[in-house]
């Protein structure tokens, strides 16, 4: 379980693809990290399967995971957010994120705005359903709340939201651009609310 705080950008040293799998190689900043710990990467919860002292760390993405997120995207020297998971005795200052993406969004607009940036972005039908006005949602594993939700053709939906300067300086959003893809993990509140609401059989 992680909170959607991110607390080090990673770089990329190799993305490896092999029969459909992912072998991430990257400097994760933590010197202290255990063999099998789960790791949220852009908000993707990945095992540690080999690491060391300098904090450089392995990981294993399947083709599942590849089919619902961005990490088959990543290339050397690529940013990428990181979180390890929240400790009982840790504040929840985000919101509850399972590093489970349940898809992609597209970056439509990025404008800087009084020292902030607001960004917009488009979430097919399937995603749209659980955004709501100041509700949560994780992008890259980043936990925001949405200032404003606005319904297109055909099901999607644009979501509107504000970056803080700490945020910003801290994440890999200060790389992306309109047109790019960033993990997506709806409130898991949210879902299961739509699922105890549906009619028993």
């Amino acid at each position: 379980m992680f909170s959607g705080i991110i607390e080090n950008l990673g770089r990329v040293r190799a993305a490896d693809h092999a029969d459909g799998n992912l072998i991430l190689d990257l400097d994760t900043g933590f010197a202290d990290l255990t063999q099998g710990e789960s790791v949220a990467v852009n908000g993707t919860c990945l095992t540690v399967v080999t690491h060391d002292a300098s904090g450089r760390a392995t990981f294993y993405a399947s083709p599942e995971t590849l089919a619902r997120t961005n990490l088959g995207a990543l290339t050397a020297g690529t940013l990428v957010n990181l979180e390890r998971a929240v400790a009982l005795a840790t504040r929840l200052s985000g919101h509850l994120v399972q590093g489970h993406v349940d898809g992609l969004a597209r970056l439509d607009a990025v404008i800087a705005e009084a020292g902030a940036h607001r960004i917009e972005l488009t979430l097919p039908p399937n995603l749209a359903r659980y955004c709501v006005e100041k509700g949560s949602i994780a992008l890259d594993g980043i936990s925001l709340t949405l200032n404003a939700v606005s319904d297109l053709p055909a099901g999607d939906c644009r979501i509107h939201l504000t970056i803080i300067p700490h945020t910003w300086t801290h994440t890999n959003l200060q790389t992306r651009r309109p047109g790019d893809l960033l993990n997506v993990e709806s409130d898991i509140i949210a879902k299961y609310v739509e699922r105890l609401c549906k009619p028993s059989l």
